[in-house]
């Protein structure tokens, strides 16, 4: 059957024209649909589609209309829908032994197009009475019943929410009839894989629309199907990933349980029965089937976790879901275990939420097993060398298992669980791996652990700082992040600073460690400002030498920035002595870099940034503030874009704050022109606004955080070359009330 368009999009096609259709490529073609975007699209796919030249222009005429159908379905008048429904259905009839990927995409248009025509009432009936009748039509029904509930939602259909309304009701209305048809099918499929591969798929499409009737469903011999063939060990990988599936989509669509609770219960029991299953599949060592299995299981607990979590070991309650994830846990691939994690989030949301004590301690036990199944999935090889990574997939499996370890450890006990964790270390003598892994996850959980009169805490610090250079890199490593989260441990003990930075200061030294060691002295910096005042010169000498230290740019920035939180408990009268010669450094950096005749690799804009480092001292009102006199020196010398990055950076530090009596009279006046003249000169270069975008931002900003009174209106310049949108940007902001 030929399609035609009708009315004033009709063309014929010629003899010779079809000749040309049958021999032009599928670039060709392509570039011809390209140019012709209305009818001649339609009118070449459906020519290809009749000719059958070959696998790649069908494939290409079927992708065509379907496109055509969902996004310029418009482009053809009513009375040519019929004729294209016509169509479709003979060329999927003629073509679908030619390849499965063309029988799809044919499906997808025939789908789109039911969803689309309105006029097309019972489209379901309709093709289950054309076609379950021939056996070698069946399987290119199925996948048009398949991909159809899958396109109601579609964002690439032009239908709006009342047409969405009436299509669901439709087909709930006519669901039975698929259940009928996919009885059927098993009935004549016998031992057919590819066949019942579909019907499963079939099914877990009508699921996922939620419009099958849980009464039906929960008697249904289709149900008990699925069961059989996941507990039969000779399933084939494919049917079993077919089948959880379908599994799965039937679990999802009865979340609200109670008004599904007869197919509830037959999920419920027949989703425990898979234990034993679980277990050959992992005798085998079929990582498919363990994987599928696991995947079962989460959606199970994801299903029943209101049930759980109200009224734990009673009922859909039963606390054997927890226990069969808790075995997947223990399986050695780590993938498998990380299936389950967004359910471990959710029930540590809901029992947090909960806050009842004795529900609590239910699940504690749980956890607990939860918890030592992730520090062994934690352990890297034994073989392994150097740092651990934090980019491949094993690294960013640690980091999910840092976060779940935080949501969780409420309900065990910070301080127990790291007293456990330590005691591991501490009565035996693990392998490295082990002692690395107990240590990550201690780091993880250390800052939540109760500092009152806790000597674990205390002991623990004491023990990593001895950590003799010989011991693993990674382990150096991993002890290095955990005093960097125990710095409130080290405040609380300033005996233990001294220690402390000089084990730090080893790693500082060693290129694999030196950018772990820079967080860990930020964070010692940032938590213990008082004891660290005594260490500033230190500091200073560690900043001065940043380029003989392998670091990462945020972890020289972090070191700055301890430096600078460190400087702010000096005496004022040292302040702006020390500020001067830490700003010396990166300023001489900076200069050194714009000053070559070609710029090596060291970069302008991460030096600058290192000269936003905020620093708030303790000034009384009326008081000068120490940091003025050293900012209008460094923002008096031009070296390039983001100075005022510099001066915004530093006016962070110079602002009001609840630590400054008496507001911001600080004398900082004479500021703005010291800023403002350099930054100018530089956006008043050709192009200088377009060029320097960061700086213009830089600059607003430096502005918002002034008063009024500080911006008067004849000291401030504007840039000759101003565009009349910046000038008015720049008058907005010193014409504001900032209060």
């Amino acid at each position: 059957m030929r399609f035609y368009c009708g009315g004033e999009f009709g063309l014929s096609l010629k003899p010779a024209g079809t000749c040309w259709v049958g021999s032009a490529s599928p670039c060709l073609l392509a570039d011809a649909a390209g140019l012709c975007p209305q009818v001649h699209a339609w009118e070449i796919s459906d020519q290809l589609l009749q000719i059958r030249q070959d696998v790649e222009s069908c494939y290409f005429a079927a992708q065509t209309m379907k496109m055509k159908i969902q996004t310029s379905f418009y482009e053809l008048p009513t009375d040519s829908h019929a004729s294209l429904r016509d169509s479709l259905l003979s060329h999927i009839q003629n073509l679908k032994d030619l390849s499965p990927v063309i029988v799809t995409q044919l499906a997808l248009a025939i789908a789109d197009l039911a969803l689309q025509m309105a006029s097309w009432k019972g489209c379901v009936q309709t093709l289950v009475e054309k076609y379950s009748n021939d056996v070698t039509s069946l399987p290119f029904l199925l996948e048009i019943l398949t991909v159809l509930p899958e396109e109601v939602h579609s964002r690439s259909l032009r239908i709006g929410a009342n047409r969405r309304t009436e299509i669901i009701e439709d087909l709930a209305y006519y669901s039975s009839t698929v259940i009928s048809l996919l009885m059927t099918c098993v009935e004549k499929a016998g031992n057919d894989e590819k066949m019942l591969i579909k019907i499963f798929r079939c099914l877990g499409s009508w699921f996922n629309l939620g419009v099958l009737d849980s009464t039906f469903m929960a008697n249904s011999k289709l149900l008990s199907l699925l069961f059989e063939v996941l507990q039969q060990d000779k399933t084939s990988s494919n049917l079993h990933e077919a089948a959880s599936d379908c599994v799965c989509s039937a679990l999802y669509a009865i979340e609200n349980v109670e008004t599904n609770l007869p197919l509830a219960l037959q999920l419920f029991q027949g989703v425990l029965t898979l234990e034993s299953a679980y277990h050959m599949a992992v005798a085998r060592e079929d990582l498919d089937k363990v994987l599928n299995y696991c995947r079962v299981f989460t959606e199970l607990c994801e299903t029943f976790l209101d049930k759980i979590v109200c009224t734990p070991g009673q009922g859909l309650g039963d606390l054997r879901t927890l226990e069969l994830l808790l075995i997947c846990a223990g399986h050695p691939q780590y993938e498998v275990v990380e299936i389950s994690f967004n359910f471990w989030y959710r029930l540590g949301e809901h029992l947090y939420k909960t806050d009842d004590a004795v529900i609590h301690s239910i699940f504690k036990a749980y956890i607990q097993r939860l918890l030592h199944a992730l520090a062994r999935h934690c352990q890297l090889d034994s073989d392994h060398e150097g740092v651990p990574e934090e980019t491949d997939d094993f690294g960013e499996f640690r980091m999910r298992v840092s976060d779940l370890v935080k949501d969780l450890i409420f309900l065990v006990g910070s301080v127990e669980c790291f007293a456990q964790l330590y005691a591991t270390l501490k009565d035996g003598n693990p392998p490295w791996e082990v002692t690395e892994a107990v240590l990550f996850i201690m780091a993880s959980i250390a800052k939540s652990v109760d500092q009152e009169n806790n000597p674990t805490l205390v002991e623990v610090l004491e023990g990593v700082v001895r950590l003799p250079e010989t011991v693993h890199t990674a382990v150096r490593y991993t002890s290095i992040e955990l005093v960097g989260e125990m710095s409130e441990v080290v405040d609380r003990n300033p005996q233990f600073l001294d220690p402390v930075l000089g084990y730090l200061m080893k790693g500082l030294c060693d290129r694999r460690l030196a950018s772990a060691a820079a967080k860990a002295i930020h964070n010692i910096c940032s938590v213990c400002r008082d004891h660290m005042a005594q260490h500033f010169n230190g500091l200073l000498e560690i900043a001065r030498s940043l380029d003989s230290f392998t670091l990462s740019p945020e972890a020289a920035v972090g070191l700055l920035k301890g430096t600078a939180l460190v400087l702010a408990r000096l005496p004022l009268e040292k302040i702006a002595e020390c500020l001067s010669e830490l700003c010396a450094v990166q300023v001489m950096a900076l200069k050194k870099v714009l000053s070559a005749p070609r710029p090596a690799a060291s970069n302008p804009s991460a030096l600058n940034k290192n000269l936003t480092v905020h620093t708030n001292p303790i000034v009384e009102n009326g008081q000068i503030h120490p940091c003025q006199k050293v900012i209008q020196e460094v923002s008096g010398s031009r070296f390039g874009e983001g100075i005022s990055g510099f001066g915004g950076g530093g006016i962070g530090g110079l602002g009001c704050s609840p630590r400054l009596p008496g507001g911001c009279g600080v004398g900082e006046k004479h500021l703005p022109p010291a800023l403002c003249i350099p930054t100018f000169q530089l956006l008043e270069q050709p192009n200088g606004l377009q060029n320097h975008p960061d700086t213009v931002d830089d600059l607003f900003r430096l502005a918002a955080r002034y008063p009024r009174a500080l911006l008067p209106r004849g000291d401030t310049p504007t840039p000759a070359g101003g565009s009349p949108c910046h000038q008015h940007r720049i008058k907005e902001l010193t014409d504001t009330n900032w209060t």
